[in-house]
């Protein structure tokens, strides 16, 4: 069992919430999203494990059961070209929950013109798997978000 927590302060919303039908569909995968708080901060990584994908504004980090959770930092924001966002760590490193991986300011994503709302995704997980499902209410960064079995 994975418990992911949150890489966020903000409020849960639900991947029905997110302004994208990728994610909104469960396309992506099952999980949830977190419409941040707007100040600068960083987002941290929701599980113990390695860093298997590292964008300016999205990451993966896999478990040592496999599971891999995906943080999207807004949505769109690849368009900005790595602009506002800060890498604090290297792809393949091993990390620990809470430990903090992109520096980013959701204020100056949604002043670009982009949706700062953040999707939290279990990849290649089925919607039965997760329990637990956080989808409303406000979270700091290390609540947890869903159990994945």
């Amino acid at each position: 069992m994975t418990t992911v927590t949150s890489p966020l302060e903000g409020r849960a919303i639900g991947l029905v919430a997110v302004p994208d039908p990728v994610f909104s569909g469960a396309m992506v995968g099952p999980g949830t999203a977190i419409d941040p708080v707007r100040k600068p901060s960083e987002a941290v990584s929701p599980v113990d494990g390695v860093i298997v994908s590292l964008h300016p504004h999205a990451f993966v980090v896999v478990d040592e059961n496999g599971h891999g959770v995906l943080t999207h930092l807004g949505i769109d924001t690849v368009q900005l070209n790595g602009e506002g966002f800060q890498l604090l760590v290297n792809k393949g490193d091993t990390v620990k929950r809470g430990q903090s991986i992109v520096h980013w300011d959701p204020a100056a994503v949604e002043a670009a013109g982009k949706s700062p709302v953040c999707p939290v995704v279990a990849l290649e997980a089925t919607a039965e798997a997760l329990s637990e499902l956080r989808e409303e209410g406000e979270v700091e960064a290390g609540d947890s978000l869903f159990l994945w079995k």
